[in-house]
């Protein structure tokens, strides 16, 4: 995997897609980007981890931000925990940047 030219610490391109590297906080009031913590995306997301339920809003709430259909985004580590990296095909690395900086802006 190689990282995204003038991109992110939690942002690598592969042959496959693009993964992203997140921190997730389940139970929050809200579905937001809360910056970036270390080397990873941090997500907050209103889903209880119980029954992957966060990891369900996880893949709705970033194909949303996204503005991509929910099977492009594919949970590839992390099921059980916190720290989890996606996939996301069909969009470079640039374009995913493009699409979450208005939601970092703001934090």
């Amino acid at each position: 995997m190689n990282p995204v030219p003038g991109g992110s610490s939690y942002l690598r391109e592969s042959p496959e897609g693009v993964v992203l590297t997140l921190k997730v906080i389940p139970r929050s009031s809200v579905n937001a980007l809360a910056g970036v913590q270390a080397d990873a995306l941090k997500l907050k997301v209103t889903a209880p981890p119980v029954d992957s339920a966060a990891n369900a809003e996880v893949v709705r709430f970033l194909a949303e931000i996204l503005d991509v259909p929910r099977g492009t985004v594919q949970l590839l580590r992390g099921a059980t925990s916190r720290h989890k990296q996606v996939r996301i095909v069909g969009l470079s690395g640039s374009q995913i940047l493009q699409r979450l900086n208005p939601y970092l802006e703001s934090h």
